[in-house]
């Protein structure tokens, strides 16, 4: 199978895409739910925050994290800050609309905004749509628009592995063409021959 690798060394590298990743349209609709081992609330700033194991799922959209600071605007929308998880990363993970298919990402800091439907991935930011897949310092996943922004740190963040960040990276799988091919292009069957049923020889 090909695929198809973006690469470059610039320090405020920008890679825009348009990826088919559109989000669950119901997922806005749902309750939120807060899970943790941990759960403080400040009802006059709004503000809850989840330690231990915490999980915020809002339909089919999930953020699993260390810690989660939630707070909420004047218009009920809620904001969620996950940070740290396994390997120091939080993750993400949400339905896509009209397919079983989920886009998916880790980062060490992960902001979800459920007014504007953007979630941003900051350090060793990762997101896969379904084969399809991007990497870099941050990463800022529009679920409305069907947009991803992914940019480097210039090398001055450091890898899981110790080296810069320098690059972005995508892997862009090729679609698949439903296309009838031309009777040029067919193999043409090999003939056979074969006996007549009722004819035989004729005797001299």
């Amino acid at each position: 199978m090909n695929k198809i690798h973006y690469g470059a060394c610039a320090s405020s590298l920008l890679l825009a895409l348009s990826l088919p990743a559109q989000a669950e349209r119901a997922d806005r609709d749902k309750p939120i739910h807060l899970e943790g081992d941990r759960l403080s609330i400040d009802d006059i700033k709004n503000v809850k925050i989840l330690e231990g194991n915490a999980v915020l799922i809002q339909g089919s959209m999930e953020l699993r994290t260390s810690r989660l600071v939630v707070t909420q605007d004047a218009d009920g929308f809620q904001k969620a800050v996950a940070t740290g998880g396994a390997n120091g990363l939080a993750h993400f993970r949400q339905k896509r609309e009209g397919v079983d298919e989920f886009t998916e990402g880790e980062a060490e800091r992960i902001e979800h905004d459920a007014r504007s439907e953007i979630t941003q991935f900051f350090v060793r930011a990762w997101v896969r749509n379904g084969l399809d897949e991007v990497k870099g310092a941050y990463i800022s996943y529009d679920a409305l628009n069907e947009k991803y922004l992914v940019t480097t740190a210039g090398g001055t963040s450091k890898s899981a592995t110790g080296t810069g960040q320098a690059r972005v990276r995508a892997i862009i799988q090729p679609k698949a063409k439903n296309v009838e091919p031309s009777p040029a292009d067919k193999k043409s069957e090999p003939l056979t021959l074969k006996p007549a049923a009722k004819i035989s020889p004729r005797a001299d």
